[in-house]
């Protein structure tokens, strides 16, 4: 027994389409086919795999009930919409490649953003927020990517950037 991977992640959302254009538009998500669930979604996919899956927050009672959990049903003020208490999640990360065509991508698209070399580790990561439910996105590219791009100045032969 083990976790494998990460399946998908859902997101509620009051504009879907604004959701799932934001996502296809700047990082390239392709919007795919899904299952008929009796409510409307829209599932994005990063090569084969479905990956982010946006619904319409509080659509219906049909979708509230199909996406509730045993212990919801304690709980009337919670819906599988989502109520303040749920949890809150910090951002979504995406482990990336070509971050020249990212940032020219973001750039033409006046997406802000922030980048950084992660401590201690071999990363090189850009931070944006998605506009329509202000969630963050983080992009992780190799340092070594990072290095051949310019956008850090050397790799050492242990592997860490200067």
């Amino acid at each position: 027994m083990g976790l494998r991977f990460m399946e998908h992640i859902l997101i509620l959302t009051h504009d879907p389409e604004g959701t799932r254009d934001w996502f296809c538009n700047n990082l390239g998500f392709r919007s795919g086919d899904h299952p008929e669930f009796g409510f409307p979604v829209y599932w994005l996919y990063i090569g084969d795999q479905d990956v982010l899956h946006i619904g319409k927050a509080k659509h219906s009672s049909h979708q509230d009930a199909y996406l509730r959990t045993p212990s919801d049903q304690l709980d009337s003020d919670y819906s599988g919409a989502g109520a303040l208490g749920s949890g809150r999640i910090d951002h979504v990360c995406f482990n990336s490649e070509g971050i020249d065509e990212f940032i020219d991508r973001l750039t033409r698209n006046g997406i802000e953003f922030s980048e950084r070399k992660a401590h201690n580790s071999n990363l090189y990561q850009l931070f944006m927020r998605e506009p329509v439910n202000g969630i963050k996105v983080e992009l992780n590219f190799s340092a070594e990517e990072a290095v051949r791009s310019g956008r850090l100045p050397s790799w050492t032969d242990a592997g860490a950037v200067e």
